[in-house]
């Protein structure tokens, strides 16, 4: 079975800036690939090419069984979108705003107003349904905009970075609600900066730097590519933190990080629990006071040091193209 969003060899440039250096990419149908990169990677550059929003200056991409170029309306009446910016008209209510995506896919009035209050009581909106979209809160437009990007059930949905920005309440409830589409049926392709994020929704992870896919695979087997455990102390007194730095690097296996302002240091090891008692002696023959120390397993900000040479920046803005000028934008057909 084709898989449905494929992707190979697409280059998109913007005057000197390479955004989108041969990526190719595929979703099976059903599942989610949660796509990773820092700010300037390529992730926003490559939705916009599988959503029609962009043509790439080389290479093919086809979703839903549809060419992207050669039939971008019809890629257009199978996708949903939902981008990093909530693109809800502000004057509208909520309900009207899911009425009118319904009327531009030419849904009848009656199933229009049928499909959007459905949608408002699925993503708890029922009580602010008719308040205009400017008194709604960040996590509320956020759940009106993943709902109107749902109108006509699409088969394949792109979600931009959907929960920036968001308290961890209203990024749970979004969680759940990508999980029962993905249960549905719904093939998605994800792009996040969130590592929680892709660890809990995604089945694949395809990790994106400087234009270019540099690692794929699920959570699991990226985290076992960099191999070994950590050792994390925290420092209790801001002085010593140099000290312990100079102390712990003997262990480490590989480059200490520090965080100054939390005085955390982290170190990659081999030995488990025996370099932990080892770390834990050093620390005391030197009288340095520690607040916290343990031993755990490589995460996917681990995993993102190591392919990339620098961490995540959660919540930030992907900056790998010029911004569109303000305005409403499209979902799905109307993307």
């Amino acid at each position: 079975m084709a898989p449905a969003i494929q992707a190979e060899n697409l280059v998109k440039t913007f005057g000197d800036v390479r955004a989108l250096d041969g990526v190719s990419l595929d979703v099976p149908e059903g599942t989610v690939l949660g796509l990773l990169g820092p700010n300037g990677a390529g992730k926003t550059t490559t939705v916009r090419v599988l959503t029609t929003l962009l043509r790439p200056d080389s290479g093919h991409a086809v979703v839903a069984g549809v060419d992207v170029l050669k039939h971008p309306n019809k890629v257009r009446s199978l996708i949903g979108l939902s981008g990093q910016y909530a693109a809800v008209d502000e004057y509208l209510t909520g309900r009207e705003n899911l009425q009118m995506v319904g009327e531009l896919y030419q849904m009848s009035v009656r199933d229009a107003k049928a499909r959007a209050r459905e949608l408002l009581e699925w993503f708890n909106l029922t009580e602010a349904a008719d308040r205009t979209a400017k008194t709604y809160s960040g996590g509320m437009r956020r759940r009106l905009d993943l709902a109107a990007a749902l109108v006509v059930r699409p088969p394949v949905m792109f979600l931009d970075e959907p929960t920036t920005g968001l308290d961890p309440r209203n990024r749970l409830a979004l969680w759940e609600v990508i999980e029962t589409l993905v249960e549905q049926g719904t093939t998605l392709l994800l792009t996040t900066q969130y590592l929680e994020e892709a660890d809990r929704l995604a089945h694949d992870i395809a990790v994106v730097d400087h234009g270019k896919v540099i690692a794929r695979g699920t959570a699991d087997e990226l985290k076992a590519q960099i191999g070994g455990e950590r050792v994390e102390v925290v420092v209790h007194r801001r002085d010593d933190v140099t000290e312990a730095l100079a102390a712990l690097t003997p262990y480490a296996k590989g480059d200490p990080s520090l965080e100054k302002n939390t005085r955390k240091i982290t170190i990659p090891v081999s030995g488990g629990a025996k370099v932990l008692a080892d770390v834990i002696r050093e620390l005391d023959s030197r009288s340095i006071e520690i607040d916290d120390i343990g031993l755990r397993r490589p995460t996917l900000d681990d995993v993102f040091l190591s392919l990339t040479g620098h961490a995540t920046a959660a919540a930030a803005e992907d900056e790998d193209e010029p911004q569109p000028a303000k305005g409403r934008k499209g979902h799905g057909k109307d993307a």
